[in-house]
């Protein structure tokens, strides 16, 4: 016989859990404006049958792309019901068969593991209210470029491509490369892709800064210490019902052939397009297509993507809400250290969150700094960007 107390417990417990999950996850009047928001439940399923009326309609798929996109809408909604369905069914379920563990003790650990995996799934969705901004739920475009130092953070920049990658391929996402431009000697210059899942924007927000690395170079006859850097930049990947003010005088393109792999045709014609937009300065190149035309639309895309988190940054650094996020790649200006030598250690220096797995951080496992990153930035619990006086290296 399992003692009252114990079963007691466990059924306070979720009791408990449940009572916050219906006090917390109520209609917000903030959040995305086509989901309310993470956990507003009921304006979700209204979104719901809305999509659904509207694509009842026989001229619904006239505009393909606009129907294609309110389907994924209604998908991300429907995820977030049944995700809410399933936490609901665990916690009722642990309180049905509490009766039963009175008479068969061995009933209490599976019941201990239900009610404990419904309290990681409730703070898995609390943390999920975090990714209510307008734009987290769309897609992401990741820009990644060495700092100065040649060939150390040219290396360093393809291992944080390969980083992201892995991240995007923990979670389900898909990568889609549309620059690459190869080092003189070893790893990338730069590279510009997609990454496509649901809040992926949301989730690699936090990854836009000055990444750091210091080990002992592989490049380095002397096995000396060196220090690298490289900058990411993340955008969302937006509409076309988004207006951005774009002059096409403005606008300059280049064209040049494409590099790397891709058959005899993509490297023998000048299909790759450059766009610099001059009043800002900001750059964005597409070389995957084999058409000009395409990847010159890919480019407009991520132009506009790319000016519209300027905006966005511009405006939040004017609220004082965040820091600015586009620094000199340089020491000082760093978000976040790779320390390999002389003793391994990840520390973001806005969060203070840290990791002494270097290896699982650099194949992928960044979820702890995503967390940290948009949890502080909830309760604006930032610490100084760039503080490193506590690695001494």
């Amino acid at each position: 016989m399992i003692p009252d107390c114990k079963l007691c417990g466990v059924r306070i417990a979720a009791r408990s859990l449940w009572q916050h999950c219906k006090n917390r996850w109520k209609p917000s009047n903030h959040g995305c404006s086509s989901c309310g928001g993470y956990f507003d439940l009921a304006r979700k399923e209204d979104r719901i049958r809305a999509i659904d009326n509207e694509s009842s309609d026989p001229n619904f798929w006239n505009d393909a792309e606009r129907a294609q996109k309110m389907q994924q809408e209604r998908a991300r909604c429907e995820a977030d019901l049944q995700t809410f369905a399933a936490l609901k069914k665990k916690i009722d379920d642990a309180l049905e068969l509490l009766p039963l563990a009175k008479e068969d003790p061995s009933e209490m650990p599976a019941i201990e593991a239900m009610a404990k995996d419904a309290e990681a799934g409730v703070a898995k969705m609390e943390f999920a209210r975090m990714l209510s901004g307008e734009l987290d739920g769309n897609n992401a475009i990741v820009a990644i470029n060495a700092g100065s130092g040649g060939t150390e953070s040219q290396d360093w920049a393809s291992m944080l491509l390969r980083m992201y990658k892995r991240w995007a391929e923990r979670r389900g996402f898909t990568v889609e490369m549309v620059d690459y431009q190869s080092g003189d000697e070893a790893g990338i210059k730069s590279a510009s892709f997609f990454v496509r899942g649901q809040y992926a924007y949301g989730y690699l927000k936090a990854e836009t800064g000055v990444h750091r690395l210091v080990r002992i170079s592989p490049f380095d006859s002397n096995a000396r210490r060196h220090t690298s850097f490289s900058s990411v930049f993340i955008s969302p990947e937006i509409d076309d019902d988004i207006e951005i003010d774009l002059n096409e005088g403005d606008i300059r393109m280049d064209t040049y052939r494409a590099g790397g792999s891709g058959g005899q045709h993509v490297n023998k014609t000048d299909s790759a397009v450059r766009l610099t937009h001059i009043p800002t300065g900001t750059v964005v190149a597409s070389q995957a297509e084999r058409s000009q035309h395409k990847n010159r639309s890919t480019a407009m895309k991520m132009l506009r993507a790319k000016l519209y988190e300027l905006e966005m940054q511009k405006r939040q650094a004017e609220q004082d809400r965040i820091n600015s996020t586009k620094k000199a790649i340089a020491w000082g200006s760093q978000i976040r250290s790779y320390v390999l030598q002389p003793y391994r250690l990840v520390k973001d220096h806005r969060t203070a969150f840290q990791s002494g797995n270097t290896d699982a951080v650099l194949d992928g496992d960044l979820d702890g700094f995503m967390e940290a990153f948009l949890l502080a930035q909830g309760g604006k619990g930032f610490v100084h960007d760039g503080d490193s006086a506590d690695l001494d290296v």
